[in-house]
């Protein structure tokens, strides 16, 4: 029965997003005001029936309903509980279930908070919304129905991938998908803006809360999910340039570029079309990276579907989406008029720098993701793009943005003095130079790359704080009065400190676990002692044990430095005999520094475990670095001027598909 109501309830869903998509577009022609605002009744019937729906599937899991195809497939009855839970969107079915709840989420969030919204807009933003849930809500119906009901039960499930069984996949998905789907917002709101012909500094203001809600999640998702990687399994790695890791990231590039390019539309309404087609793109890189995942193409703990005809389904839904918005773009786009003008040396001018590099930056990452695809299916030939295409030709063009990131505050907007921002630029740039002289000589490398890195993240950092000092003028007052105004910042301006800040910390992160960690990898027997740089790793002994569904080698391995023990690692080697598949548990201690890191494989028969011991230098910044930009983003969000309308504006207008409210 269970089936039945989920089922019936995805059914309503798509009936509810039918009405949102449809009779909103009669009342905005007719200006039929309660024609429009069906929008919103509709977003909250169709939250309310896919929310059910993912109810009743979460229920089945947590039950263990094995006459469900999905739940047989992907789950066990001795799953601990918080796996069954995660097991409804660890599979191909559940997570597009959660996609299209998310997506729901967003519009019944718009039609509650979005009132300030110009009631024509914001019906064309739910119905554009909708016809997205209309294309979603048909590819689960009919080609991947997660209420499929099996003739013959079994009698218990087959269980889940062991990699997934674990508390990060409780969370990676969600975030992930919040700023995947999130972006679908700024997509329709780009979308509307063509329609209506509203594109002013209000709906830059109505767009930008929906943008730093799903660029935060997202950032936090790809920060989880490398986390995750790194931890459990236990490659000593937290980034490979996956397509499913670059499926991610290349929203994330946009998604970045388009939330700067939106507070230029919001200041000084310009940038307008430039801003739309970012909208669009952001979003149509989410699709494309939804079409990699799920399309069978790939193959990845990541990706679930291997069916072609859900490939070729997506692909249809790509097209339509992403070829119409684009098709609506150059016919609409040559009738925006832009608004304000800026000089050379402007903030305009050094965000559109910046959004042009994150552009191309993504660019580099978009060729080298879908190249060897593309070549495959034309010539049959696979190659592999790795880290070496990756590491040479974005790390500089990245690293080029990075260190604008740091000069953008100094400049004022409309026009900013040329000589007083290089003279700011000059004393934060040699302050930097001087701490990145004094680490290479205390921890010397023979990789420049890594130094001039060390560099660029020293003077973005170095920069944000002196932003800060020249804003609340600490020169010039005392400390109180200093304290109070620092205190007294807006928030948005905190979020743009703690963003640019967080970047800072995540870059130096990144570098230093690059250039300054260590390795070993060799086969060993207990009490043997392996040198890792300056630590001494000793494997004492290793023991079997039982957990909850799996059976384990678990090793303890003491670590010291100058004869002294200072931690104590447990790696393990599990077997999950449902699922007949191995994992690996690495044991980690993270100091401020940096983490050690063991990994304990398979014996060799003789007594000896090979096995593999890391000291990574600088690990702990990243995730410090990705935790603080996703909180940039929410304190950002939490400034009052982003929850109420833009000033009434009278911009020049291009000719309006409908009459405007």
């Amino acid at each position: 029965m269970i089936a039945e109501l989920g089922h019936f309830m995805l059914c309503l869903a798509l009936a509810a997003a039918l009405i949102q998509a449809t009779v909103p577009i009669w009342g905005a022609k007719a200006e039929h005001a309660a024609a429009m605002r069906v929008a919103d009744t509709a977003a909250q019937v169709q939250f309310f029936a896919v929310a059910s729906s993912f109810a009743a599937l979460t229920y089945a899991f947590v039950v263990s309903d094995f006459s469900m195809r999905i739940v047989a497939l992907n789950s066990h009855s001795m799953k601990p509980l918080l796996y069954k839970v995660t097991g409804v969107w660890a599979n191909h079915e559940g997570s597009m279930l959660l996609w299209v709840l998310m997506l729901a989420l967003f519009g019944v969030l718009i039609a509650f908070f979005g009132r300030v919204i110009h009631t024509p807009v914001r019906a064309i933003v739910l119905l554009v919304q909708a016809w997205i849930g209309v294309g979603f809500y048909l590819f689960l119906l009919l080609t991947s129905n997660p209420f499929e009901r099996l003739p013959l039960p079994p009698l218990d499930g087959q269980g889940m991938n062991p990699l997934l069984q674990d508390p990060g996949v409780a969370f990676h998905p969600p975030l992930l998908y919040l700023g995947y789907v999130g972006f679908s917002t700024a997509f329709s709101f780009a979308v509307a803006a063509l329609i209506t012909g509203r594109v002013d500094p209000a709906w830059a203001r109505w767009m930008r809360p929906w943008v730093l809600v799903a660029w935060s999640g997202l950032t936090a998702g790809i920060a989880l999910g490398s986390w995750w990687a790194y931890y459990e399994l236990g490659w000593g790695g937290f980034w490979f340039w996956d397509p499913v890791e670059n499926a991610s990231f290349m929203p994330w590039l946009i998604g970045t570029a388009l939330l700067h390019s939106a507070i230029v539309v919001e200041k000084r309404n310009a940038l307008l079309k430039w801003t739309i087609l970012l909208a669009i793109l952001t979003f149509s890189l989410s699709l494309i990276g939804t079409f990699l995942v799920r399309s069978g193409i790939l193959t990845s703990v990541h990706a679930f579907a291997t069916d072609p005809e859900r490939g070729v389904f997506i692909l249809l839904l790509l097209s339509i989406a992403i070829g119409g918005a684009l098709s609506l773009f150059a016919w609409r786009a040559p009738q925006i008029e832009e608004g304000g003008v800026f000089a050379l040396w402007s903030r305009e001018s050094g965000l559109l720098v910046n959004n042009l590099l994150l552009t191309v930056a993504c660019g580099i990452v978009f060729i080298g993701t879908l190249y060897p695809l593309g070549l495959e299916l034309v010539t049959g030939d696979k190659i592999t793009v790795g880290a070496p295409y990756f590491n040479s030709a974005f790390l500089p063009v990245f690293g080029v943005a990075m260190f604008l990131a740091g000069i953008g505050p100094f400049l004022s907007w409309k026009r900013a003095s040329k000589d007083a921002v290089l003279r700011r630029a000059a004393k934060c740039g040699g302050v930097a130079l001087f701490g990145a002289v004094v680490i290479a000589v205390i921890a010397p490398s023979v990789s420049t790359a890594g130094h001039i890195g060390v560099f660029v993240a020293l003077f973005l950092a170095i920069a944000t704080c002196q932003d800060i000092g020249a804003r609340i003028g600490w020169q010039k007052s005392t400390l109180i009065v200093a304290f109070r105004r620092l205190i007294g910042l807006p928030r948005s301006a905190w979020g743009l400190y703690l963003g640019h800040f967080g970047l800072a910390v995540a870059a130096a992160g990144v570098v230093t676990v690059s250039v300054w960690s260590h390795e070993v990898i060799l086969s060993v027997q207990p009490g043997a002692a392996v040198q890792v740089g300056p630590y001494e790793f000793v494997l004492q002994e290793t023991k079997n044990e039982r957990g909850a569904n799996f059976q384990t080698t678990l090793a303890k391995v003491d670590v010291f430095n100058d004869d002294e023990l200072i931690s104590t690692l447990w790696p393990e080697r599990r077997w999950y005999p449902v699922e007949q598949q191995p994992t690996t548990e690495a044991g980690i201690e993270t100091k401020w520094h940096g983490d050690l890191y063991a990994v304990l494989g398979d014996p060799d028969g003789s007594g000896r475990h090979v096995v593999r011991y890391y000291y990574n230098a600088g690990v702990p910044w990243m995730w410090l670095g990705a935790l603080l930009m996703s909180l940039a983003a929410v304190i950002s969000l939490a400034d009052r001027r982003l929850r109420v309308g833009a000033p009434a504006v009278r911009p020049k207008k291009m000719p309006s598909a409908q009459p405007a409210e």
